[in-house]
């Protein structure tokens, strides 16, 4: 499973055998959550995580979201 970068205790990571649309996986000590990345940042799925954290996960995903894709396509699209 790529990670791709931890921040704040949380650790943001992609599945080996992913499926579209582009989306990220995050966990933290607390939960978990799901955001699709394209073509905007949602939630799409969380258990666990306080709304604090979500909120600071969708802002980090924002922030980076140009390299989240890159990297997805690079592991994802051959």
């Amino acid at each position: 499973m790529p990670e791709l970068f931890r921040m704040f205790g949380m650790r943001f990571f992609f599945y080996s055998l992913e499926h579209t649309p582009i989306h990220i996986h995050v966990r933290n000590a607390d939960g978990f959550a799901k955001f699709n990345i394209h073509p905007h940042v949602l939630l799409i799925e969380a258990k666990g995580m306080k709304p604090k954290d979500l909120v600071l996960a969708e802002a980090l995903i924002i922030e980076r979201k140009d390299e989240i894709i890159k990297r997805w396509n690079e592991i994802h699209i051959k």
